[in-house]
């Protein structure tokens, strides 16, 4: 007898329905809580939606971003939606670089004080704050000096725009550049200062509103925050981006300056490469797509 009941004061009894969601819930919590701070402050998996790094990376490719590197944040929005939260940043083991591929949060097309959608972008940054960026007959030119093509560079037309051809919409607004002839353009930095006219007004307006402050032009008088300005003190630290993919890249040279906050990490590796644009039910068109030789290459 003393033997059974201590059998049975040993022998588990079966968890109830609620035990057991509890005991699910419970490991689910853990298991979530860890891939958010992972996700949010070590390395995440980043899609490439179009071809404007190519043949760096390509569209439809995978890849594992060292978010780390930069510094890792907080969520900035509410999953699955454009609600952006407050966020903080650790503090970053390296800074970026020229040449560096970067991933950062768009900041809006040109005339956008804020963008319409919250969308992650993948540029190779070409300007650091204070730089002076020129591109001539499609050679980039930094603070004067020639920086060579990307291993991957790629051009779809046979010759560069000439200095004459205007395209319409580049940055900032009144600029009469293209694509192959671009600049020069100083790339802002923290404690500059802009001298600001009834003529380049419209070129400084989006930029001086999304530091924060109104700004207007009333005849041949600038306001900022109501008040007469001659002059604008820059807040923050910025960088420029371009295209592996010149011909196919809407990037600084036509939507702006990267607030440096922005940057979210640098890609590490390709660790899926398959065809993107098929449709999702061509699960063997897809599979047949698959680029084997791209997995596992090094994003440089």
């Amino acid at each position: 007898m003393p033997k059974e009941k201590e059998q049975d004061k040993h022998t588990e009894k079966p968890k109830t329905l609620k035990e057991k969601a509890k005991a699910f819930l419970k490991e689910f919590g853990i298991v979530f809580g860890m891939f958010l701070v992972i996700n949010n402050f070590v390395v995440a998996s980043f899609l490439v939606p179009t071809g404007s790094m190519e043949n760096e990376v390509m569209t439809g490719e995978l890849l594992f971003v060292n978010k780390f590197i930069y510094g890792g944040t907080s969520p900035r929005n509410v999953m699955f939606t454009n609600i952006r939260l407050p966020w903080f940043r650790l503090p970053q083991l390296a800074d970026v670089d020229r040449g560096d591929v970067i991933v950062f949060v768009f900041p809006g097309m040109r005339d956008e004080i804020n963008p319409e959608e919250f969308v992650f972008y993948l540029k190779r940054c070409v300007g650091l704050p204070g730089d002076t960026i020129l591109v001539k007959n499609r050679v980039l030119y930094v603070n004067g000096q020639m920086m060579p093509f990307p291993r991957d560079t790629k051009f779809d037309y046979p010759r560069p725009l000439t200095p004459d051809q205007v395209e319409q919409g580049m940055f900032p607004r009144g600029a009469q550049w293209n694509q192959d002839h671009y600049g020069p353009l100083v790339v802002p930095k923290k404690g500059m200062v802009i001298t600001l006219n009834a003529d380049n007004f419209a070129a400084w307006e989006v930029f001086i509103r999304r530091e924060g402050h109104s700004a207007q032009l009333q005849g041949n008088y600038v306001l900022i925050d109501e008040k007469s300005a001659t002059d604008y003190t820059v807040e923050r630290d910025y960088l420029f981006g371009m295209g592996d993919h010149r011909d196919n890249s809407l990037d600084s040279r036509y939507w702006g300056f990267i607030p440096k906050e922005n940057l979210v990490g640098s890609p590490l590796i390709v660790y899926w490469s398959w065809n993107s644009d098929l449709p999702i039910y061509d699960i063997f068109g897809r599979i047949a797509s698959v680029r084997w030789g791209r997995i596992g290459s090094l994003i440089k």
